[in-house]
Parts: C-alpha cells; sequence; structure tokens
C-alpha cells in the first residue's frame, strides 16, 4: 500500500466518519471542549475533521496549544498560519511562565528536556480554561500505554487517569458524565494507524509543517538517535554536529525529538516509506526511553 490508488478509500472514509462523529459527540456532550494543537500531523488531522465535521460554520471550539519554549520554529510558523487560514481561537499555554512561576524546576544536563514539564502548564491551562474536554490526536498504534485509551479517557478533579477505570463504550456509545473539576480526554484517531494518516493526509491534501518532509539540517548523533542542532541543545564534549538530509515522523520539543535520516520529499515517498520501515514512529522520542514505562507515568499524571 504504497498510495492511494491502491489503498482501501472505503477504509478511510469509515475511519473519516467515525472520527467527525466522535468530534460531533463531543460537542454534544461537553460545555467547554478544546483541540490540543501540538502542530504534529495528528493533531492536523483532528483539527482538519473537526473543520469538515461543522462547516460550513467555524469550528466551535478554540485550539490549545502547550508552548515548551523550545518547538521548532516551522511548527511555531505552520500553528500560526493555520489559525489564521481556520478563522479559529487559539490559546497558548507557556512552559516558560511556568518555569517562572516557581511550579516546576528547568532540568539540567546534556539530557535536560522540558517535555515532562508541559505536563503542569496543561493542567493549569484546562483548569484556568474550565475545559471539559480536551481532543487530541494520540492514536492506539503509537505506544503501549496509548493502546489502553478509549475514545473518551476519563481524568480525575486531579487530571490523573487510571488504565484500570476506564468506562466501556459499547455500539460507539460514549459516557461523558463527569462530577465538576473532571474532565475528558477524547481521541478521534484511535483506530488510524500511522499509515491511515499519511494516505488521508495525501487524499485530502493537508498541509504539514516542511518538517516531515527531507531537508538538511544540522543534527548531532547521540545514543543511536540523531537530534537537531539548535541552542537549546547541550552538547556533550565528544559531540560534533553535521549536515544530514534528515525528515521527522513525530513533532516535540527540540531536545528530544529524534529525526531520521531520508529523501522522502513528497507525501508519495513518506508513504513508501512508511509502508516498509519496521521502526515506531516514537522510535525517536528521548523521552519515551527514559523508562520503559515512561509514557503511561506521564500520562497517569496529566499528560495527554
Amino acid at each position: 500500500m504504497t498510495s492511494t490508488d491502491t489503498y482501501n478509500l472505503d477504509h478511510l472514509a469509515e475511519l473519516e466518519a467515525e472520527s467527525i462523529y466522535v468530534i460531533r459527540e463531543v460537542a454534544a456532550q461537553f460545555d467547554r471542549p478544546a483541540i490540543l494543537l501540538s502542530g504534529g500531523k495528528d493533531s492536523i488531522v483532528v483539527t482538519h475533521l473537526a473543520a469538515k465535521a461543522f462547516a460550513p460554520a467555524n469550528i466551535p471550539m478554540p485550539l490549545v496549544h502547550i508552548d515548551t519554549g523550545h518547538n521548532f520554529p516551522e511548527t511555531i510558523e505552520f500553528r500560526d498560519s493555520l489559525v489564521e487560514r481556520l478563522g479559529a481561537t487559539l490559546i497558548v499555554g507557556s512552559v516558560q511562565k511556568t518555569i517562572d512561576d516557581g511550579k516546576v524546576r528547568e532540568e539540567t544536563g546534556h539530557n535536560a528536556s522540558r517535555n515532562k514539564l508541559q505536563t503542569t502548564t496543561l493542567i493549569d491551562t484546562i483548569e484556568e480554561n474550565k475545559f471539559d474536554a480536551c481532543i487530541g490526536g494520540a492514536r492506539r498504534d503509537e505506544e503501549k500505554a496509548r493502546a489502553k485509551e478509549r475514545f473518551f479517557s476519563h481524568r480525575d478533579d486531579f487530571s490523573q487517569w487510571d488504565p484500570k477505570n476506564q468506562r466501556p463504550e459499547l455500539w460507539n456509545l460514549f459516557n461523558g458524565m463527569h462530577a465538576p473539576d473532571e474532565h475528558f480526554r477524547v481521541f478521534p484517531l484511535n483506530n488510524w494507524t500511522e499509515l491511515d494518516v499519511w494516505n488521508y493526509i495525501l487524499k485530502e491534501s493537508i498541509q504539514l509543517p516542511s518538517l516531515y518532509y527531507s531537508h538538511h539540517r544540522e543534527c548531532v548523533r547521540r545514543d543511536g538517535q540523531i537530534l537537531a542542532n539548535s541552542e537549546y541543545l547541550n552538547l556533550k564534549e565528544n559531540e560534533t554536529t553535521e549536515m544530514m538530509q534528515v525528515r521527522f515522523r513525530t513533532l516535540g520539543d527540540l531536545t528530544i525529538t529524534g529525526a531520521f535520516e531520508s529523501d522522502a520529499d513528497t507525501l508519495e515517498k513518506i508513504i513508501e516509506e512508511v509502508a516498509v520501515t519496521r521502526i515506531t514512529e516514537r522510535g525517536g522520542r528521548m523521552d519515551d526511553r527514559r523508562s520503559t514505562s515512561a509514557m503511561e507515568d506521564r500520562k497517569k499524571e496529566g499528560y495527554f
């Protein structure tokens, strides 16, 4: 399956219909929903689906971006362009402000990252805006902790997730009932795979940040990963940078998002590459390697 010419378009249509149904259910069941926009391909697809779900009206809920302050410049530029094009409302939560307020402490050392710190910023942003549902682009096939998620994922009044206490979702019936200060994280792409997402992007001609396409960038090799060099990356004494032809399969904090050597500069080439790769898209995320349960631990604390 290398393009939408050979990909099952009926399958994509079914996934699209299911996701739009979930998004509309959020609008129907919750009073103050929001869409979490990371600037990555999955959250962009969710935003595209929301635009289709409510067309010709604008998306009736704000887009929320948690800004680590260590984002790729291309991500921020794309975010602002997308918001303007959709006529959407953007709410930005600042990790730097969370640090300045003394709520979290900046990590130090060569592998320092702000990725974990953004959990506090996310929770604060949800509480300040009284959001009762936050829609995101996570998928079950991404990582083993993600595979435990339902479409409607309950969070308690501390924003914590209990994977053993999730509600049944029989016959596509979703229970959004919650007590005050509780909320839900909602995942319309739960049943999609990475290949589904890329084929849908091709079919719908969805615009993406240039980072997803092959380009030349100054990088450093560290612990089997390729990291983009930046002012935020603390180089070790024996590390040297080199110009490489790379692309990114997932986007996040600059200091932990690994690149892959690739010459895939078109959607068709990316789909061919994804179809044969044996490495998961989060295989380049340094934060997931901190422990075998790194993702699940962060999710229990309130991470998306």
